[in-house]
């Protein structure tokens, strides 16, 4: 009898725990057939003129849709209210399966939440990436990526980050986020802060510098961010604001940063819905003392509208959006880059988990900007000027 209450005990015991916890195993395989061409043009005399260059490439890629990922999730409830999480999710590379659960750079965080919020901790999104993806019909896959988002992930100098150098375009690692309460009225918000984890010297003088005489960082890294918004049946609304600390020189006595500003919205109207978003990033340097010469900071704007509209078991999807990078120059005749980007699709979804897609884009270059769809990037040097972009992807997506 003692037996039999024991495991009867253990049993019940074992529900109960199993109720409070659970773990999900979810992910995304989405694989098409994507071409991609960009086309630089000799904008010299006709005298000089050699015509122009075009570079392409087709492949099998991945991530036309939505982006193929597998991941780990799952919850505690810790009672009063409170409850544990975690979050795994890795990247995957199904076309070539190269990438795998290797490394969980998508997201990697533990969570406490409550009636407080949600406190996160870990590599997570930026604020100011959400409205890039969130108002963007195409959700910054693919060959349809609004350029606002293209250019931010873009650096022209070929050196590593995004725009300026920023580390922080879409997540940040090392960072503490915290994410207000879902009970508000309709109100939701983000703030994130992410360690830098440079080494730091004091005094500064023991900076050790490298072979070419570059100091070593000691605040590289850092970002900070935040973004509020609401939503509440057919509106959205949300703007966001992020410092991304992209290098610093201590015996220069500079610090670089990249500071990105958005707002975005969209509206459900039922026949169609619309999106819409404008952006503001700043790459800008700031010194301890007063420069014998100040080399101007680079501002690039930029806006995006889109539209999606439903047609049966299908959605049909497009957008404009269009960049323009200011140099600050003011004594220079020299145009300054920019660029424009439409992008068409259509999504026919077989179930709620599979769907067939197709994607067309075209990206026009001026003044000297080489944005892309993707593929292989612009021939440029003193003959050539990056011209058109283009490309599709036809694909198919499957959830699980």
């Amino acid at each position: 009898m003692k037996k039999s209450l024991f495991a009867l005990i253990t049993l019940t015991a074992s529900c109960v725990a199993l109720a409070q916890s659970s773990v999900t195993l979810f992910g995304v395989v989405d694989a098409s057939i994507s071409s991609y061409s960009s086309r630089s043009n000799d904008e010299r005399p006709v005298l000089l003129h050699q015509g122009s260059v075009k570079l392409s490439r087709t492949a099998l890629s991945n991530s036309g849709y939505n982006p193929s990922r597998l991941g780990f999730r799952g919850t505690e409830d810790l009672g009063g209210g409170l409850a544990a999480g975690f979050w795994l999710e890795a990247p995957i590379t199904n076309d070539d399966g190269a990438t795998g659960v290797s490394s969980f750079t998508r997201r990697s965080t533990v969570s406490l939440s409550g009636d407080f919020g949600e406190i996160r901790l870990g590599r997570d999104y930026t604020p100011t990436f959400w409205s890039n993806a969130v108002f963007d019909p195409f959700g910054a896959n693919g060959v349809g990526t609004n350029l606002i988002h293209s250019a931010n992930n873009f650096n022209a100098t070929g050196g590593t980050g995004g725009f300026g150098g920023n580390p922080n375009v879409l997540r940040a690692s090392n960072s503490i986020g915290y994410f207000l309460p879902p009970n508000l009225g309709g109100f939701y918000g983000q703030l994130q802060y992410a360690f830098h984890e440079q080494t730091k010297y004091d005094p500064g003088t023991a900076t050790p510098v490298n072979a070419l005489g570059v100091a070593a960082p000691t605040r590289a890294g850092r970002y900070v961010g935040v973004r509020l918004g609401y939503a509440n049946k057919a509106l959205d609304v949300a703007v966001a604001y992020g410092n991304s600390t992209s290098g610093d020189q201590f015996y220069l006595g500079t610090t670089d940063s990249v500071k990105t500003m958005n707002l975005g919205a969209s509206y459900d109207f039922g026949p169609v819905k619309l999106f819409g978003e404008l952006s503001h990033t700043k790459n800008s340097r700031d010194y301890e003392g007063t420069p014998i010469a100040r080399p101007g900071d680079v501002d690039m704007s930029g806006y995006l509208l889109g539209m999606t509209v439903p047609i049966g078991a299908g959605l049909v999807r497009a957008s404009y959006s269009r960049v323009r990078y200011d140099r600050n120059q003011p004594f220079t005749l020299a145009d300054d880059p920019k660029a424009s980007k439409l992008s068409l699709g259509y999504v026919h979804n077989l179930s709620k988990r599979t769907a067939l897609y197709a994607t067309i884009a075209r990206v026009s270059n001026k003044n000297g900007a080489a944005l892309t769809v993707g593929g292989p990037a612009f021939m440029s040097n003193a003959v050539f000027t990056p011209g058109t972009s283009r490309g599709y992807d036809l694909g198919i997506r499957h959830a699980f």
